[in-house]
């Protein structure tokens, strides 16, 4: 009990957590692929999308209804209208919601609507807000901030549970370094160090990690290897019309190969655990 963290800790579940989003779970063996346009546009975009999706077999959907832009002027999202169009998804697809809040009255919201809130990596610290999360009756997925250490992303998952929500589930989307090449630079290292550290399942954002659609499935095939337990991927009908981040997003086509050889990954990563473990 020395560390900074309490409630976090890997000795507290050796096993690891396994944290219930709506019908599935994250965490506990199982790969969980997350996916979805960056923003909701309409409702054609998100139904269009959504139907690729749950063809793959994926159990999860993204998709932004709140938009924190860099600038002002940008697409910030429908508000309230895309969430309800995500909920629509959720009926018709059977797909489990993750979008994000940006403040107090969009987590209220997003529970209204959603089955997980997400945190995102501007809000990582925002102290007051992971307060509110923790009293949440939804589970959060908490981005890592774009220069966080390992400990202060540990410490902001710390803040939720501290406040009584334990279904936490951790999300490496890139940090912010002197590379040109990427959007940022998806710190892949963290993954041994947080299964090292916490039982919070681990899952990385591609997408955002990169900015670069190529650069989209090695990455998520690498994070698969490494050990993550999932991927959040961004998946839009026409990427060059999107509203938001189409440089980084996934046409439907590339998604389905995309999980299926993900699905393939996780299943001999899997296997060879199992050999070394009786070993």
């Amino acid at each position: 009990m020395t560390k900074p963290y309490k409630l976090i800790q890997r000795h507290i579940r050796p096993e690891g957590s396994a944290i219930q989003v709506g019908t599935s779970s994250i965490g506990g063996g199982s790969l969980a692929v997350i996916a979805g346009p960056c923003a909701v546009e309409s409702a054609e975009q998100v139904f269009a999308v959504a139907e690729a999706v749950a063809a793959s077999g994926a159990r999860f959907f993204r998709g932004g209804a709140f938009k924190p832009r860099t600038s002002p002027y940008a697409f910030q999202g429908m508000g309230e209208a895309g969430l309800k169009i995500l909920a629509e998804v959720r009926e018709r697809f059977g797909l489990n919601i993750v979008t994000e809040a940006m403040d107090e009255a969009g987590v209220d919201m997003v529970e209204k609507y959603g089955d997980c809130i997400q945190i995102g990596a501007r809000n990582m610290q925002n102290f007051s807000l992971l307060k509110y999360v923790g009293r949440a009756t939804k589970p959060v997925l908490l981005k890592r901030g774009m220069s966080a250490t390992l400990e202060e992303f540990l410490l902001a998952a710390e803040y939720i549970m501290a406040e009584g929500n334990y279904n936490v589930i951790l999300c490496e989307r890139g940090i912010r370094t002197f590379g040109t090449h990427a959007r940022n630079t998806l710190d892949l290292s963290i993954i041994p160090a947080i299964r090292r550290t916490t039982h919070l399942p681990i899952i990385v954002d591609p997408s955002h990690g990169t900015g670069r659609n190529y650069m989209v499935e090695p990455m998520a095939m690498a994070a698969v290897a490494a050990g993550a337990d999932g991927v959040i991927v961004e998946v839009h009908p026409e990427p060059e019309n999107a509203l938001c981040d189409g440089a980084q997003a996934l046409t439907a086509e590339q998604f389905a190969v995309l999980e299926q050889r993900l699905e393939m990954l996780h299943g001999a990563v899997n296997a060879e655990e199992a050999v070394m473990s009786r070993a």
